[in-house]
């Protein structure tokens, strides 16, 4: 492996060790994942996937947030857990920025807001990506190794994903998978799919709101319940997570980084969930996205360090956009890998027994060569860096319409 950049290890990871004791639970051996055969595990067909199935990973909603509303609603903000954890944490430390509020169109208000200083490291507004102040995991959001792709897919589970993942286990494909916990609580069989598969599994908050808008409860709560219903029903615990829209600030990176968890953003934004659903984007825009990506594999853009690129597993578009567009991503990067596997992340969870390859392992250029990832992988692995690289970031930034979380609702077994 030839690193081609020098990391900024003094400021792109400033991490200290998880503050709170948490409640996570599981029965589940995720190296021993076995999906049972019905329909809504084998089938194609959409409708099929989504009819609601019984499960033994299935919760008791009486102790849980509503599935779909706030992480702090059916009374989780004044549970005793919950309570228990919230009074764990030294409050005084967190950074004082205010909690954001929303445009009557439904975006960020970033009226008043300091962007030339600024001092909260806002991703909104700045694409800040280091944080600014101590005692704080910096996010991930570029591949450190020249032309890869790493490749991640936002709002799992989808009910419908079969054959979206038939396509990645036939292609042998690794993805980082960010997963939201009321998706994960509605189909518990399609969070194990992913684990099953050996896809990074990681954390995309309870009901995706922007970050910065919640209050430091509501922060907390979201983390954790996604952090909890993840390890519920899949027996992991992920060490990584994503906010919807890149929403965070130092506020927010604080609170999460009490739960030892690290954001990871990106910078390619494919747009695929917006086609025909955002005016100006139509399905041919996402097609060009995609193009444009493909040809920096070929052009140099991506000669010195690789990318993050931001796709969706919100319905089958977004899949087939990418399930459309492997083979030209294939053929013009040399690796196209998982978040995990290219930043030599190679325990992603908190339970030491899964463990991920190291690029040089991935990609065969070690004699301990292994190219599984994820479920039953060797345990016992060395951990490796949580490092990012400081790579420029070319993301773009949307402060529109929370619908996102509406058009999910549409599926939402509450």
């Amino acid at each position: 492996m030839v690193w081609k950049f020098a990391l900024a290890a003094t400021t792109a990871f400033i991490g200290v060790q998880a503050a709170v004791k948490t409640n996570y639970a599981s029965t589940v051996d995720p190296l021993n994942v076995v999906l049972p055969d019905i329909p809504q595990t084998t089938s194609l067909d959409e409708a099929v996937q989504c009819t609601y199935y019984s499960s033994p990973n299935a919760i008791v909603p009486a102790e849980w947030p509503t599935v779909w509303g706030s992480a702090t609603s059916n009374g989780m903000n004044t549970s005793a857990e919950f309570t228990a954890l919230y009074n764990s944490i030294d409050w005084t430390k967190v950074p004082n920025f205010p909690v954001r509020k929303l445009t009557a169109a439904g975006g960020l208000d970033m009226a008043g807001y300091d962007n030339v200083n600024d001092p909260a490291c806002w991703w909104s507004s700045t694409t800040c990506k280091i944080p600014k102040t101590q005692g704080i995991n910096g996010d991930l959001y570029a591949c450190p190794e020249p032309e890869v792709w790493g490749i991640t897919f936002d709002d799992g589970p989808n009910c419908s994903h079969n054959a979206f993942y038939d396509f990645l286990e036939k292609e042998k494909q690794k993805a980082t998978m960010f997963y939201i916990g009321s998706n994960v609580v509605n189909w518990p069989y399609g969070a194990l799919r992913g684990v099953k598969d050996g896809h990074h599994i990681a954390g995309h908050t309870w009901s995706h709101k922007m970050m910065t808008t919640l209050t430091n409860q509501e922060v907390l709560a979201e983390l954790y319940y996604t952090q909890k219903a993840i390890k519920h029903v899949t027996g992991v615990t992920p060490k990584h997570w994503r906010p919807a829209l890149g929403d965070l600030d130092d506020r927010v990176r604080w609170i999460a980084t009490q739960l030892d968890l690290t954001a990871i953003l990106w910078n390619l934004d494919t747009f695929d969930w917006a086609a025909n659903v955002q005016a100006g984007v139509t399905e041919q825009t996402v097609d060009d996205h995609y193009q444009e990506y493909i040809k920096m594999g070929t052009n140099g853009t991506f000669a010195n360090s690789g990318n993050i690129v931001l796709s969706h597993e919100i319905n089958a578009m977004t899949m087939n956009f990418f399930m459309k567009h492997y083979p030209a991503i294939k053929k013009a990067y040399t690796h196209v890998m998982d978040v995990a596997t290219c930043m030599n992340i190679t325990q992603p969870y908190a339970e030491n027994a899964v463990v991920f390859p190291t690029f040089d392992q991935a990609v065969g250029t070690t004699s301990n060569n292994s190219s599984a990832s994820g479920s039953g992988t060797t345990p016992g692995a060395a951990k490796a860096s949580t490092t990012g690289a400081n790579a420029a970031s070319g993301s773009v930034t949307f402060n529109g319409p929370l619908f996102i979380a509406a058009l999910f609702g549409l599926l939402a077994l509450v």
